[in-house]
């Protein structure tokens, strides 16, 4: 099995680098709405059509996944649903200089839990196990992941056969990782190396 992660379109709140979470339920803006636009008639010219969406509940990678695979069955993933940035929610880091807490966190390299949120750890086990049981019950040859930049990074980490560490991840909106599915359960992945005209634009 084929496996293609992607990232949902850009927000508003991305644009201005905010923690946009399980918290806010934003829909894509007009420049995410025309760079999905893009990339559907682009990965069309190249064939790249899974056979299944499996896709996070919140409103932008609905909207994504919609725009770039139109005729393609979705199955909502309620556990594939972003971090939960807790009393950073909506704050970008200009926000949070100077709050304690911020800098608690950020000096713990990420790993503590976010103030009344998520931990990284709980993240990454949610994320992880939702996939996997996700994908016990599909018998396509390839299926699509629209989700979130967190949730890539946790299942990539956690899953991909080269244990690159988390924050080494770097998830660009709407670019397409391809993977190989190597085991269902517990579930294993390797990232695949593909034409930049599929991978890069």
């Amino acid at each position: 099995m084929q496996l293609i992660l992607i990232r949902h379109s850009y927000t508003s709140g991305n644009l201005e680098h905010r923690y946009i979470g399980s918290r806010t339920d934003e829909p894509l803006c007009e420049k995410g709405i025309q760079i999905a636009k893009q990339k559907a008639a682009h990965w069309h010219e190249y064939g790249v059509q899974p056979e299944c969406v499996l896709v996070s509940p919140m409103r932008r990678c609905l909207e994504t996944a919609a725009i770039l695979f139109p005729a393609v069955k979705q199955v909502e993933v309620s556990s594939l649903r972003e971090c939960d940035f807790g009393v950073f929610e909506g704050k970008n880091y200009v926000e949070l200089n100077g709050d304690e807490a911020y800098q608690t966190w950020i000096d713990s390299a990420g790993t503590m839990p976010f103030p009344e949120g998520e931990s990284r750890d709980a993240f990454i086990d949610r994320c992880c196990k939702g996939l996997e049981h996700a994908l016990q019950s599909c018998i396509e040859t390839t299926v699509a992941v629209v989700a979130h930049g967190g949730t890539m990074m946790a299942i990539l980490s956690e899953c991909e056969e080269s244990a690159t560490p988390y924050f080494d991840w770097k998830i660009p909106h709407c670019v397409p990782i391809w993977c190989q599915v190597l085991e269902k359960k517990p579930l294993r992945i390797r990232k695949l190396l593909l034409p930049n005209c599929v991978l890069d634009k």
